[in-house]
């Protein structure tokens, strides 16, 4: 699984002109999910994402969690993330999963970010044409792949 993790001031998602989910101060999390990847993935990226420390603490240092802060986590299912561009210019998406895998996976990802942080995460809608909006705060963002650990 793929995640970009944007540090934001808020964020939104909207699908037909209506919001499907919106925080506050926060991450907005873009996750793409692969044929490969399973559970354990999911907790990795769980542990990683709830534990980043990318939130300002007293003395303006990146030093605090989302856990830390208090922070809300936004995510929205993105299979463009595994796009490649290696032959040609037209982006091939062969290695995004198809959504009878990857909407489970995703939707267990945020059942298990939610259970960790202790409260819902909101999410866009998967599958949908969506719309985000976001204010970026740093810029902070952070790209995670659970293929990639390391």
């Amino acid at each position: 699984m793929r995640v970009l993790v944007q540090r934001v001031s808020e964020a939104a998602v909207t699908v037909d002109g209506r919001i499907s989910g919106e925080i506050g101060a926060g991450a907005l999390l873009l996750v793409g999910v692969e044929e490969a990847d399973g559970p354990d993935d999911i907790v990795w990226l769980v542990r990683k994402i709830s534990q980043l420390r990318i939130f300002n603490d007293a003395d303006g240092v990146m030093n605090r969690s989302l856990l830390d802060c208090g922070g809300d986590a936004l995510a929205v299912s993105q299979f463009t993330l595994h796009a490649s561009v290696k032959k040609g210019n037209r982006p091939s998406y062969s290695r995004a999963a198809r959504g009878e895998i990857s909407r489970p996976l995703f939707e267990r990802f945020v059942d298990e970010l939610s259970a960790a942080l202790g409260r819902p995460v909101p999410t866009g809608v998967f599958g949908a044409d969506m719309r985000i909006s976001l204010i970026n705060d740093g810029p902070v963002t952070i790209w995670l792949d659970s293929r990639d650990p390391e």
